[in-house]
């Protein structure tokens, strides 16, 4: 392997783009627009919003995709009013819902495939006795901002007149704009005035406020009706009555909301678990997720543990030195260094350790230490320096002077406090984005087991005691049943999976590729090495013979000689060097008479130093259209088998070959996939980190590329309004002044793509769609379904394929425990094991699906939600489909938690975030509404056409 200056004899024709062509015409899938679709993906304008249709549950109106012209498709003018009507199908006979109601599809039945068990739950069954529920709306003067603040107000308010005006009623506050009493008050309107005493501060002591006085106005709102949640709950009315659920989810959050810190649907306190140092000036606070839920048996809460992530209660300077790892304090910061504490501390109250009680909310941080720092006094004309003052008034000799000041106030009357006197208040949150030390900091501290988990969850429970809450239990007559929800489950068997000429079938979610060779091993004709690390020189060597055997062991056919000589570069000099040996490919391949291959691989040692991953990305796949491989140093020097296996599954997906495929799909026999070309598609948002207001949101979709093996996945990326959940790029309209009215879009493009992969136009489509919250998914649904009928309207006049439309949820605290020995090798409840009774919803076609084995901690299930089914699938048939894709995971030899379309969606989705920001990538999957900034979306730039046609994500 010592002479690696050039290809000693190089095959023809590169190991990608080997779809199956479609030579001489229009095949028989082809499609027949009007003009001939162009495949390039070139983002266009946004399209113009109109109103949409409303939604259920979804207070905001997105946008709608502009009609699809009557040029392209007689159908299309109609298709609003057609997708209308099929949303609004109800697959059984239930009373007429709201006009503005979205069905979605009933159950069909219950699975029954599988081994049945039994597991425990952590929901817990809710009764509520017989109330006249009332709703008041509540009017604070002065306005206030904190939530805690209201509450104290409101229990002020109780105190004061419950006897003598409300009619010895109990309120339950949801710390806003409403209260809800369990029977009327007697008055329709009132208004009285509070007075709230002094009281400590979360500082101590030393912070007691004056007294002040406010003005609490409570109107009759309306009436919530238990009945109609109890006939929802017994399946004899479809809409879910959220406001009445509202009311007793605000009752058991009473308590808790006046002991504890709130976060969304979380608590968290000192006193409900230790706490401990997370790094950087960070703690963690344990706590409890807790919300109420309709489920088939009943009203449940769901309770589970957490934790969250809190700035120390130290002095700034402190949190200074922890932040940045200075230990002397005397040179001061640099202002770079000012720039990232503001950011970091921007907003958190601080009080001064000299005494006088009063918190300062921190606005910034001067960039002038405060030995140069001067303000004007009251007469506007006398300058004092800070430190002066301080000595003067206070008696306080400033030691730290070095060092900027902390600014509260606004820029034209700033306060400036000393750091060595600032306190930060405690049970601050912090909201960014944890460091990767830090998450595995809080992964140590809090990550138990499940036999752990489920003795604290109980815990939890009997320690909340909300069966001797008075307001619980004696004024709305809630009882929550202390126990776990007992379940019926069913664990589903495992995939065959096929190799070259052998066979495996996973057991306990787990196999391995000991003398198995891919399905389909890529031809890496043209490759080349770099390695920016500081490893040995003769490393490259040793490690690029173990790699290609490894390889070539696993029945990828790889070329031994590089194209151009395998090189070692200074990491400061990564850009240079990627163009350089893009250059040299090129002119290599040109000597060689191959001008119309191009670098297949690039293989690169990653700096030992981290951060150069995003650029080295976005070169290689935005710029030069080069596929790679990045290797950690540290990793890769070890030469570990195990390792150099699975850089050999990354690189075949990469280059165009297959790992392996489900047996049933070679042999055609899965159910409403093998019969007719389907496509498989999944499609994720990525959001910028919170407090992040300029990053676009990013959507990335795949598809299926390789029907009816279904293995293969092309991906498009676009960006988006921030915070936008809903994709806006999945059919698009332009006019050009030559062409006329022009279709464009990530439907369009990956339908088209898989025509030219296949033969054949999709028949049918299952559409696996990430990260979409439970109030989103009416506006998810209608715009994006709307979009994928356009685009298929706009290919071929009358195409409309079945579609089924199913979200993936990772981001919710349901977990399921094992009941007796079947378990993982880590205590956990076993791959498979899918629940579709008991705590899943009364009348809708969901389930949770447990598809892989737990390492470490207690495994989270997915929950998957069917909002449109034209397809009819039966619940064995979409569970067990669900279930044995994700055996089909091209980047290890294990199934996976969620399914695999969904999960390249996010990694294509996460890919994009590293060409918009380098490797400062903080993108998070989450649904957090859908009101998108005003401001444009940046420009992402395109992957190239060189990369795009591969798994490049993976």
């Amino acid at each position: 392997m010592s002479n690696r200056g050039g290809p000693t004899g190089g095959r023809g024709g590169g190991g990608r783009g080997r779809g199956r062509a479609n030579p001489g015409g229009p095949s028989r899938g082809a499609y027949s627009p009007a003009s001939a679709p162009s495949p390039a993906y070139a983002p266009a304008p946004a399209p113009p919003a109109h109103t949409e249709r409303p939604a259920v549950a979804t207070p905001s109106v997105a946008p709608t995709p502009a009609p699809v012209a009557s040029s392209s498709s007689s159908s299309a003018a109609s298709l609003a009013s057609e997708m209308d009507k099929k949303l609004t199908l109800a697959a059984v006979a239930l009373p007429p819902s709201s006009d503005k109601a979205v069905r979605f599809p009933a159950r069909p039945q219950f699975g029954t495939v599988g081994k049945r068990i039994q597991v425990r739950a952590n929901h817990f069954l809710v009764d509520i006795a017989e109330r006249d529920l009332h709703h008041y709306d509540v009017s604070i003067s002065p306005e206030v901002a904190s939530k805690k603040t209201n509450r104290d107000i409101i229990s002020q308010l109780v105190k004061m007149y419950a006897e003598s005006h409300m009619g010895k009623r109990m309120p339950a506050y949801d710390g806003m704009k409403s209260i809800y009493t369990a029977g009327s008050l007697p008055f329709t309107s009132k208004e009285f005035m509070v007075k709230l005493p002094e009281r400590e501060g979360r500082a101590g002591p030393a912070t007691k406020r004056k007294d002040r006085e406010f003005k609490v106005s409570i109107k009759l709102a309306n009436k919530p009706d238990l009945y109609q949640l109890q006939q929802f709950l017994l399946r004899k009315h479809h809409e879910t009555p959220q406001e009445t659920i509202q009311v007793l989810d605000v009752v058991l959050r009473a308590a808790p909301s006046l002991k504890y810190c709130v976060v969304g649907r979380s608590f968290f306190d000192p006193d409900l678990g230790r706490k401990g140092e997370l790094g950087s000036g960070l703690e963690y606070w344990r706590g409890f997720y807790q919300s109420l839920r309709p489920t088939q048996f009943g009203l449940s809460l769901n309770i589970d543990i957490s934790a969250r992530a809190f700035y120390e209660p130290i002095l700034v300077t402190e949190f200074v030195k922890k932040h940045f790892g200075y230990n002397d304090l005397s040179r001061g910061l640099s202002d770079r260094d000012c720039l990232k504490l503001k950011k970091n501390l921007k907003g958190i109250k601080v009080t001064l350790s000299s005494g006088g009680g009063r918190s300062y909310r921190i606005t910034g941080v001067t960039l002038q230490p405060l030995s140069k720092l001067t303000f004007t006094l009251e007469d506007n004309q006398t300058k004092l320096f800070v430190v002066q003052y301080y000595h003067e008034k206070y008696g306080i000799n400033l030691t730290q002077v070095a060092l900027p000041a902390i600014q509260s106030g606004n820029d034209s009357r700033p306060v400036y406090l000393p750091m060595e006197l600032c306190l930060i208040v405690p049970g601050q949150r912090y909201t960014r984005r944890l460091s990767e030390n830090q998450v595995t900091n809080m992964l140590r501290a809090t990550c138990q087991r499940p036999m752990e988990r489920e003795s604290n969850i109980q815990q939890m429970v009997k320690r909340n005691n909300y069966n001797g809450e008075r307001l619980v239990n004696n004024e709305f007559g809630i009882k929550v049943n202390e126990q776990m929800a007992l379940v019926d489950a069913r664990v589903l068997p495992s995939p065959m999976l096929k190799y070259h000429q052998s066979m495996d079938t996973p057991k306990m979610g787990a196999w391995n590729m000991i003398n198995k060779k891919m399905v389909n091993g890529a031809n890496i004709d043209f490759w080349a090495y770099v390695n920016f690390s500081r490893l040995r020189p003769d490393f490259n060597d040793c490690f690029l013979n173990d790699l290609i055997n490894m390889c070539g062991s696993k029945g990828i056919v790889f070329n031994p000689e590089p194209l151009v000589p395998v090189q070692s570069a200074h990491p400061s000099k990564i850009e240079r060097v990627l163009r350089d040996i893009h250059k040299q490919s090129v002119q290599r391949l040109n000597e060689m008479g191959q001008s119309s291959k191009h670098l297949q691989l690039l293989i690169i040692i990653l700096p030992d130093v981290k951060g150069s991953y995003g650029p080295i990305k976005t070169i290689c796949e935005t710029e030069l259209g080069i596929v790679s491989q990045c290797c950690n140093p540290k990793q890769a020097q070890k030469l570990n088998k195990q390792y150099l296996e699975n850089l050999s599954l990354k690189i075949n997906v990469k280059v165009g070959g297959r790992n392996t495929v489900l047996n049933d799909a070679i042999l055609r026999r899965i159910p409403l996939v093998s019969d007719r070309p389907t496509i498989i598609i999944g499609a994720d948002v990525t959001h910028p980190q919170a407090g992040e207001d300029s990053s676009p949101s990013i959507a990335a979709v795949v598809a299926s590329m390789d029907w009816p093996e279904v293995s293969k996945y092309r991906g498009i990326l676009s960006a988006q309004n921030h915070r936008q959940e809903i994709i806006q790029d999945l059919y698009k309209q332009t006019h050009d002044e030559k062409r006329g009215l022009v279709h464009s879009g990530m439907i369009r493009e990956l339908f088209i793509a898989f025509r030219r992969s296949t033969g054949q136009k999709p028949h049918r489509i299952i559409f696996y769609r990430d990260g979409v919250s439970e109030g989103q998914f009416s506006q998810v649904l209608l715009y994006e379904m709307d979009a994928i009928r356009k685009a298929c309207a706009s290919l071929e006049e009358g195409y409309l394929p079945p579609v089924t439309f199913i979200v993936v949820q990772k981001r919710h605290h349901t977990r399921l425990f094992p009941v007796d020995r079947n378990t993982d090798r880590s205590g956990n409840i076993q791959p498979g094991t899918v629940v579709d009774t008991k705590i899943c919803h009364p009348t809708e076609f969901d389930f949770y699906l447990n598809s892989h084995a737990g390492i470490q901690g207690t495994s989270r299930p997915t929950h998957y939600h069917v909002l449109f089914d034209e397809n009819k699938f039966t619940a064995d048939q979409l569970q067990t489909l669900t279930n044995n894709l994700c055996y089909t995971y091209a980047r290890c030899t294990r199934s996976v938690s969620i399914v695999p379309p969904a999960y390249y969606a996010h990694l294509a989705a996460f890919r994009a975030r590293y060409y918009i920001e380098g490797d400062n990538s903080d993108g998070a999957s989450v649904g957090r509404g859908s009101g998108g900034s005003a401001a444009q979306s940046q420009v992402l730039p395109d992957v190239h056409e060189f990369v795009k046609d591969v798994m490049f994500f993976c």
